[in-house]
């Protein structure tokens, strides 16, 4: 029997705890959080996130101040790229808040969520978290994620349903991916004042209030500081910056991957493992992906707090070769590699007839 899409839902206050699909395979997952909790690794780690946040604020507050500094000048571009490395590194934070990975507190989380996002770089709380649960309960699943419906086809049976300029930027989505990125940061700004109108969060006055107060924050100090013309350009770039750099950190994750049809019942364990990749690296790729390098374990404990996914991957990794379960793990630039030509793969499919609507 399929089972229906609400089967595989994480409640949004439960994210540590996902309800396995049902099926025989279920105590699968039910092993693997046993030792990843008796290793002490879903434990909240509130001295990692007191000197992460705050090195990251001081961070946009030195930013903001060298702006003002500068003053009148195209010298400011190198500071539209440095605040647009800022504002991912704060996105990251408002990640791992919407999963309540920082107190694990809904309250508490939420309030850091709306100061790393809302008014830190505008992008909303309330829409991040509501859409980005849906993703992670049903991972590159037709129909299902909202991450693979988007302006991107991840299957050939999708790239052949595409019309008028839809089916052009599936044909040449693998070229198109990185310029297109320059445009997710304002996307990400859209989406949010877009729930807010369509009513689809709570809390829409909290929500539209802070957001408003970065929106007239940000243009209120760009636009004193710089004359128009440098102005637009200087927002131009640092949105643009910083949509290229979270696209970037997004991008290895699941592309390339296996990509499951809508109502796909396959158990909670293989589902989150078959269609993540995780990227190799040290200290540097850490902190350059917020943790996102690790998405196979940040899929299997979504509020595991980010420090301790690197302890939890040998854990996994070992337990997946136990049943057999195929664990993807790359290199940076490889996983770039696999993930753009799987999307040109895809893209040539449209040279295909059509499937009919």
């Amino acid at each position: 029997m399929t089972a229906k899409a609400a089967d595989y839902a994480v409640p949004a206050d439960r994210v540590d705890e996902p309800r396995p699909a049902r099926t025989t395979r279920s105590s699968d997952y039910s092993g693997l959080l046993r030792q990843v909790r008796d290793a002490g690794l879903l434990d909240r780690r509130p001295r990692y996130y007191v000197w992460k946040g705050a090195a990251v604020l001081l961070a946009l507050v030195a930013g903001w101040t060298a702006f003002v500094l500068i003053g009148e000048s195209w010298w400011q571009l190198g500071t539209a790229a440095f605040l647009a490395a800022v504002f991912a590194q704060l996105a990251f934070l408002g990640h791992d808040a919407g999963h309540r990975q920082i107190t694990g507190r809904r309250n508490r989380d939420y309030l850091l969520g709306i100061l790393f996002g809302n008014l830190a770089i505008g992008v909303g709380i309330g829409w991040w978290t509501s859409n980005h649960n849906r993703h992670h309960a049903h991972p590159n699943t037709e129909d299902a994620d909202p991450d693979v419906m988007g302006v991107l086809a991840h299957s050939s049976l999708r790239a052949r349903t595409g019309r008028g300029l839809r089916r052009v930027i599936f044909r040449y989505q693998g070229w198109l991916f990185f310029p297109m990125l320059l445009l997710e940061g304002w996307s990400l700004h859209f989406s949010s004042v877009r729930a807010i109108v369509r009513r689809d969060i709570p809390r829409r006055g909290l929500e539209a209030a802070t957001l408003f107060a970065h929106a007239a924050g940000y243009l209120t100090v760009v636009f004193l500081v710089l004359p128009p013309l440098q102005a637009v350009v200087f927002t131009l770039v640092q949105q643009g910056l910083f949509g290229l750099y979270m696209g970037s950190t997004f991008a290895p994750n699941h592309k390339g991957m296996e990509v499951l049809p809508a109502g796909d019942n396959t158990d909670y364990l293989r589902r989150q493992v078959l269609t993540a990749r995780n990227v190799r690296g040290g200290f540097v790729v850490d902190t350059a992906f917020g943790g996102l390098n690790y998405q196979i374990e940040h899929h299997l404990f979504p509020s595991m707090p980010r420090p301790n996914l690197r302890r939890a991957q040998p854990i996994v990794a070992a337990y997946c070769a136990d049943l057999g379960v195929p664990y993807c793990e790359t290199g940076v630039l490889a996983s770039y590699a696999q993930s753009i030509g799987h999307l040109n793969t895809v893209g040539r499919s449209t040279r295909t007839s059509a499937v009919p609507a």
